[in-house]
């Protein structure tokens, strides 16, 4: 009896439905019951008002209902430990220092939300593509229009290919055609097609340039101005022309010979440009076709007949995922988009800017001084070396928001680590990859780097790319495209991926997690000059080989090591023997086995600290330890 009164309040406690209390117990039964988007979409069909999901979240900004609330809409579930005073945004003319935000921990973020670093509502509607149009005045719309419809660009080739069921079939059975050409400044390339009417890349004076964006049209060929404004001019290189050559046919890209002391910075000059253009023309499509949808509004309240909407979306927002290893890297990379944006004499509108700097720049302080370092390893190490980090970032027009929601993304720039802290594993209860599903450019750079992080990390964001989403995150599905809802969006992602080096792990990215329907072209060049040359000290070098049934037959190589080669050296004249290995775990195995033998040795890794590296170097030094066990990572990051 007294239970009753109670059960009866609960029913009756909230007397609005939209913004009704939930207890706790119902939203863990109800967790586990996902839909993905097409179910939504078929709800949806029957329900056109039931957007009650979307309401939740606070990154569904891109909604025409949060645009007329406004910013009197207090409802909205957000990041409350970001809330910052924004009133300095709303001048464009000083928008680059008259920001005033207050910087938070990437901590403290991360406890909130898994995505949601920032919060910016006073900025949602301008950069919110649903409820924008094209500048007014004609100009500007005829001439994107005209620009987007020119048969001739492969963006618009690209994106409005439409596969059968046969091409898909075709596509994931494996069977692909592989020619080979020759390009004057990249080399040998060869070029696999799993389809034959997408044919292989020609030679390179009869292949073209992309169709460049009209913001880029008078930019893009002051391009290395970009990398060191203030240097000496220099004119586009033939490197960088092909290589737009070849982004620009959208087809998958391998390039492993990205040397970060020269072509680094002329590749991620490049690859800034196209990633630029390819998302400038999208939302510049998606902008027009909402000018031409308010058109046609008109015109059925005038009588005329309802014409079928454009498909020119994703299922949600993101296109352009950059995978790069250091917060300094992601600070280049932006810093390119903004010189590429402006025009001589002309500044553009980037809001947050102030606290994107303090967060990825470099402190003057970061360098111990009088450090010698080689010139490759300043090169790579350069600016902030943070590891952990990810930011989205949105483009309407002219205008660029940093701290972007990532579903209110154009570009998200992240380590594999940022993305993996984001990203969960399976039976996480709080993980979120929807805002992958619709990635249509991956660029993976210096992935030589990954390997000396966490390489597990990459090829964990890599198998949550372009999967179907759980929730609808207020999608218009009338502007879907076709093979975005048919679950295809694998086979029109482009991949770039860039190393210094050439390595079968990176070769597994391409193989195994892309699968583009226009194919992949890869350098494949000899090495002209080798390393082992240039050793000092003349030392013999002796390559033993061992019987396995498999290469990745672990346990038979350590067997070998430990019963033939090692006791080789184990004589007190073989003394002073450096033991460099790859692996982390074959240290770890190596280590313990020579402990459990006895063995006289000293081992520094790149979990040791300064003092266990300069005891085990002294030991090592004296003669009172034979052995030192030396990790591939410790001299990656501490060489000098």
């Amino acid at each position: 009896v007294s239970e009753g009164p109670e059960r009866t309040a609960i029913v009756e406690l909230s007397a609005s439905p939209e913004h009704s209390y939930v207890e706790p117990d119902e939203l863990e039964e109800e967790e586990p019951v996902q839909k993905t988007a097409y179910q939504k979409l078929l709800s949806t069909l029957s329900k056109p008002n039931s957007n009650d999901q979307s309401e939740e979240e606070s990154t569904d900004d891109e909604e025409e209902e949060e645009e007329l609330l406004g910013e009197g809409d207090s409802d909205e579930v957000g990041d409350d430990s970001e809330d910052e005073d924004e009133g300095g945004e709303e001048e464009p003319e000083d928008a680059d220092e008259a920001l005033t935000e207050a910087v938070e921990g990437e901590e403290m973020a991360e406890k909130e939300s898994g995505v949601e670093e920032f919060v910016d509502k006073e900025q949602d509607s301008q950069f919110c593509l649903e409820t924008n149009f094209m500048d007014e005045g004609g100009q500007e719309d005829a001439e994107s229009t005209a620009e987007h419809e020119d048969s001739k660009d492969m963006f618009v080739q690209h994106l409005g290919t439409e596969l059968s069921e046969e091409d898909v079939q075709k596509i994931t059975s494996g069977s692909k055609a592989k020619a080979q050409i020759t390009w004057p400044k990249l080399g040998t390339l060869l070029c696999t097609n799993p389809l034959e009417k997408f044919g292989s890349i020609g030679p390179q004076k009869d292949t073209n340039l992309p169709v460049f964006h009209k913001l880029l049209e008078t930019r893009w060929k002051d391009l290395n101005q970009t990398s060191d404004p203030k240097g000496v001019a220099e004119e586009i290189s033939p490197l960088q022309l092909e290589l737009l050559a070849l982004m620009g046919s959208y087809k998958d890209l391998y390039y492993p010979e990205t040397c970060p002391l020269n072509k680094g910075p002329q590749v991620l000059s490049a690859y800034c440009l196209h990633v630029l253009n390819h998302v400038l023309k999208a939302n510049s499509w998606v902008l027009a076709h909402n000018a031409q949808l308010r058109e046609q509004k008109t015109q059925i309240k005038a009588g005329a007949e309802p014409q079928d909407e454009p498909r020119d979306q994703g299922l949600t927002r993101p296109k352009v995922l950059i995978l790069v290893p250091f917060r300094g890297g992601a600070l280049r990379v932006v810093q390119t988009f903004i010189s590429l944006l402006e025009a001589t004499g002309k500044k553009i509108v980037v809001s947050n800017k102030k606290r994107f700097k303090e967060e990825f720049g470099e402190e003057a302080d970061d360098k111990p001084p009088n450090l010698q370092r080689p010139d490759d390893y300043s090169a790579i190490f350069s600016g902030n070396v943070d590891d952990h980090f990810r930011i989205g970032i949105s483009i309407v027009r002219s205008s660029m928001r940093l701290y972007s929601p990532f579903y209110s993304s154009d570009i998200i720039i992240a380590s594999p680590l940022g993305l993996r802290t984001v990203l969960g594993a399976e039976g996480e209860s709080k993980r979120d990859f929807d805002f992958l599903s619709s990635i249509e450019l991956l660029v993976v750079d210096q992935a030589d780097v990954f390997l000396m992080q966490n390489w597990e990390h990459v090829l964990h964001v890599m198998k949550h790319v372009n999967l179907q989403p759980l929730d609808s995150h207020g999608v218009d599905f009338s502007r879907v495209r076709m093979w975005n809802l048919n679950n295809w969006a694998r086979h029109f992602r482009q991949t770039l991926v860039f190393s210094s080096i050439q390595d079968p792990q990176i070769n597994n990215i391409l193989t195994k997690h892309c699968a583009n329907y226009r194919g992949q072209v890869a350098t494949k060049n000899m090495p002209k000059t080798g390393s082992i040359c240039q050793v000092l000290v003349q030392l013999p070098h002796v390559f033993q080989m061992f019987s396995s049934g498999s290469f990745m037959d672990h346990d038979a190589r350590f067997q070998f090591f430990v019963d033939k080669v090692l006791p080789q050296y184990r004589d007190s004249v073989m003394s002073h023997t450096l033991i460099y290995i790859p692996s982390y775990f074959d240290y770890i195995r190596l280590r313990n086995y020579m402990k459990k033998e006895e063995i006289n040795f000293a081992s520094i890794c790149e979990y040791s600290s300064k003092s266990e590296v300069s005891r085990a170097r002294h030991f090592f030094h004296k003669g009172d330890k034979q052995f030192l066990l030396f990790t591939e990572r410790f001299h990656f990051y501490k060489r000098s």
